[in-house]
């Protein structure tokens, strides 16, 4: 089955994204882990809110927890930083939107993102 990319406009992209809420608990070496969350995924990467500032080409240690299912869990894997960027939120605090893509996740790991991928593709969405 094909996946079809949702309200992201016509960008030419490699793997499709999808908007998706998701927490994620990432880490650095020799660094406490700290949360946040992944507001859109692909095959490829995520798009991350993060609680700080990272540079570009930093890897991290990202687990990434899925909604509660028999079959899915969670992943952990390697991801690297590849763009950032810094905005006020309403509350007046820091949101760092930060890009990565995978660098070592494994097959089975990729297949799992892939099958939530395709069955969050074909759920309907609601708006307000």
């Amino acid at each position: 089955m094909e996946l079809v990319e949702r309200n992201l406009g016509s960008e030419k992209r490699k793997y499709p994204r999808f908007e998706v809420d998701l927490p994620i608990k990432y880490s650095r070496p020799n660094l406490f882990s700290k949360y946040a969350r992944a507001v859109n995924a692909s095959e490829g990467g995520l798009l991350l809110h993060l609680p700080e500032e990272l540079g570009v080409g930093q890897q991290l240690i990202l687990r990434l927890f899925f909604p509660p299912s028999p079959n899915l869990n969670v992943i952990e894997t390697v991801v690297q930083v590849v763009w950032m960027d810094i905005r006020l939120r309403k509350d007046w605090a820091w949101d760092y939107q930060t890009g990565v893509r995978f660098v070592d996740i494994s097959r089975e790991d990729r297949d799992v993102l892939k099958n939530f991928l395709m069955d969050h593709a074909q759920k309907p969405q609601y708006t307000a």
